[in-house]
């Protein structure tokens, strides 16, 4: 039925109950899982000049970091995986790579993003993306939704 499951990352450690959800849906189908993180042009668009840079650099490095987490997860349950950093704004940018690679299923968190990440007044991507998405969209209500 699933034979592409999307697992968008943002990094932070309440991916892991996601990561549960995912991964065993994956295991279940055969399926491949897709890991991938997006770098907010919206925050890297606000930062000045001068540390524009070094903060895309440092948030590249912490996608890269956010979907070998993923992978090695994956891995430990015989996953087959494909992982991508990209950059844009997080909703708009899962739901394009959703149908670029002809995803079946997203399996998505509601909260999780790092403090530096976190933009409140801009809605919360996992919300956009259910809204959305022309495929199902499993929801995964994590341990920091409380707080």
């Amino acid at each position: 039925m699933y034979d592409d499951i999307l697992i968008p990352t943002d990094g932070s450690d309440t991916i892991s109950e996601t990561l549960t959800h995912g991964l065993s849906i994956a295991a279940d189908n055969d399926a491949t899982v897709h890991a991938l993180y997006v770098v907010d042009s919206r925050i890297t668009a606000a930062a000045d000049d001068e540390t524009s840079t070094d903060l895309e650099r440092s948030l590249q490095d912490e996608g890269q970091e956010a979907v070998a987490a993923v992978e090695e997860r994956a891995a430990d349950e015989g996953l087959e995986t494909v992982s991508d950093v990209q950059h844009g704004t997080p909703s708009k940018t899962i739901l394009e790579y959703a149908d670029e690679q002809e995803i079946d299923l997203i399996v998505i968190g509601t909260r999780g993003k790092s403090p530096r990440e976190k933009v409140t007044s801009l809605g919360s991507v996992s919300e956009r993306v259910v809204d959305n998405a022309s495929i199902p969209v499993f929801v995964v209500r994590n341990a920091g939704a409380h707080e």
